[in-house]
């Protein structure tokens, strides 16, 4: 079930160039957020405006296979585009270092978010500051492998 289509890089620079990086060398570099060291996964999906392939640098949070990815966008007021991508079409890429993986995404709520929330503020101590910069609850999605 690998998505098919048009790759367009992200219009910001550095994302682009850290994609670039993290996929050419099998993640073995670009593999950190930039100017630190917690490490970052990278998520494919397909645009749900331009139906192109979209790639983006996230944080990594992962447990016993699954992720979670967090629409936090720093603590902006709105969502970032990536979470409409996953809304529009579930269907993901998932690459962990020189692992790619076929997944499905979905949004989290009640309990079961409450503990992904646990994990990624763990793995990366921000986002609890990005929560009580912004308004909007910060939206989680569970990236879980395709083929169950």
């Amino acid at each position: 079930m690998p998505l098919e289509g048009e790759y367009e890089p992200s219009p910001q620079k550095w994302v682009e160039d850290q994609v670039a990086l993290y996929e050419r060398t099998g993640g073995a570099e670009g593999n950190h957020q930039p100017g630190g060291d917690l490490p970052v996964v990278i998520l494919t999906s397909l645009g749900a405006k331009s139906g192109k392939i979209r790639k983006t640098p996230l944080m990594r949070v992962e447990h016993d296979g699954s992720y979670v990815v967090v629409a936090s966008l720093g603590g902006a007021p709105k969502h970032p585009v990536w979470y409409y991508n996953l809304k529009a079409d579930p269907r993901v890429e998932l690459q962990d270092g020189p692992r790619k993986r076929d997944m499905i995404a979905r949004e989290l709520s009640g309990a079961e978010r409450e503990q992904w929330w646990e994990r990624a503020v763990a793995a990366y101590p921000p986002y609890a500051d990005y929560q009580l910069k912004t308004d909007r609850v910060l939206p989680l999605f569970v990236v879980e492998p395709a083929d169950g």
